[in-house]
């Protein structure tokens, strides 16, 4: 669940508030309703689902998803798994009282340990988890993802630190300027390693 959860809060922070929940809904899916990590996963996405619709102006969505979130963060520590969870509270219920508080303001960071995670703080599983986000958001093929960072877990695995393939899924994750030319490499590198097995 760490990987995920980390990769959730990076690609929060760095704008993909849509995309955000992706990183959590999986996970939150598997897990027992009522428990406190489904309570934690369920109370984020409807964060990031209320940020999302506040920015895009639907202000009702944006409210019934702050006090829903609200609800599902409300009986776990401050701190939950590190995360602060205190905060997230509270700006969901700023948010519910005044939804336009978007348009004066940048919603607070996700931090978990005191650090508002970016892509460039992620290690490479979280970092798998949120290139198959952002391949999702943006229309690529995610299981291609998610084949090139099985091949990147193997060449870490057996200690090739140089892996092409890691090089790459970092590459998509972090470049969105060269994340076309970045996604056809890594095509490439799959087809040549799938030709190789």
């Amino acid at each position: 669940m760490d990987a995920h959860l980390r990769a959730g809060a990076a690609v929060y922070n760095e704008g993909e508030y849509h995309g955000a929940h992706d990183a959590w809904e999986d996970q939150w899916l598997d897990l027992e309703s009522g428990t406190d990590d489904e309570r934690l996963l369920h109370g984020l996405i409807q964060f990031t689902a209320a940020v999302f619709h506040a920015r895009k102006r639907n202000w009702l969505g944006a409210v019934g998803l702050a006090n829903s979130g609200r609800e599902y963060l409300r009986e776990l520590p401050g701190d939950y798994r590190g995360v602060n969870v205190r905060t997230t509270r509270s700006y969901l219920a700023d948010l519910e009282a005044d939804p336009e508080r978007i348009e004066r303001a940048r919603p607070p960071a996700l931090t978990i340990d005191g650090e508002a995670l970016r892509y460039d703080d992620l290690r490479f599983d979280a970092a798998a988890v949120a290139a198959g986000v952002l391949a999702a958001e943006y229309g690529y093929d995610e299981s291609l993802l998610e084949q090139a960072a099985a091949y990147a877990r193997q060449d870490l695995a057996n200690g090739k630190t140089n892996s092409l393939l890691v090089t790459l899924v970092l590459d998509f994750l972090r470049t969105d300027d060269q994340r076309a030319i970045v996604y056809k490499r890594l095509e490439q590198g799959v087809q040549r390693r799938c030709e190789s097995s």
